[in-house]
């Protein structure tokens, strides 16, 4: 998927027989995904939706600038875990110090030193607070691990915790448990 395409909602499973199905919103409002019009999916095809409860649509999908409603759980079924998508320049400018997770994948990320520690793979939220995914490393996205984005410069600063820096003695000791960890284990584990 380009990244000029932003993923909003995802279609989920059916809900009844007439077409209707759960769909999982992402947008900072759930019930505002209606507003932005005509959704895209990954394969190319369109779609609208029209609320019918509570996490719970109406599907249609665009077809030669006609409307087709999803009628049958079978067709709704067919949709399940469809992706969707609009462009990047249909959503509202970001406020100073606020950021869209897509902006910030693909940026690289440094240590104030200058060090490249890899780029953003991911942006993680699960309800305690959003992570970056680095090249195998998840970081607070705080101010304070986090002190410069440059969204335009294409970086970001990283000031790493104490509690996720890597010692070589540990490397060493994670080493040495992956080379045993096919064997059964007996007693218990200290590290």
């Amino acid at each position: 998927m380009p990244q000029s395409l932003i993923l909003l909602g995802v279609i989920g499973r059916p809900h009844g027989v007439r077409g209707l199905s759960h769909v999982h919103s992402y947008t900072a409002e759930p019930g505002n995904l209606t507003e932005y019009g005509v959704l895209r999916a990954e394969d190319g095809r369109r779609f609208r939706l029209r609320w019918a409860g509570e996490g719970i649509a109406e599907i249609f999908e665009v077809i030669d600038r006609k409307r087709v409603k999803i009628t049958t759980r079978e067709g709704a079924q067919s949709l399940v875990n469809t992706r969707l998508y609009i462009p990047r320049d249909k959503l509202p400018p970001t406020e100073e110090e606020e950021f869209y997770n897509a902006d910030l994948l693909g940026l690289e990320a440094f240590t104030p030193e200058g060090l490249s520690l890899g780029r953003v793979q991911f942006v993680h939220d699960y309800g305690a607070g959003t992570f970056l995914e680095i090249t195998n490393r998840l970081v607070p996205f705080t101010r304070a691990c986090v002190p410069v984005v440059d969204i335009a410069g294409g970086r970001l600063e990283v000031l790493l915790p104490a509690e996720i820096e890597v010692k070589p003695e540990d490397q060493a000791r994670a080493a040495e448990l992956a080379a045993h960890e096919d064997e059964p284990e007996m007693g218990v584990l200290t590290l």
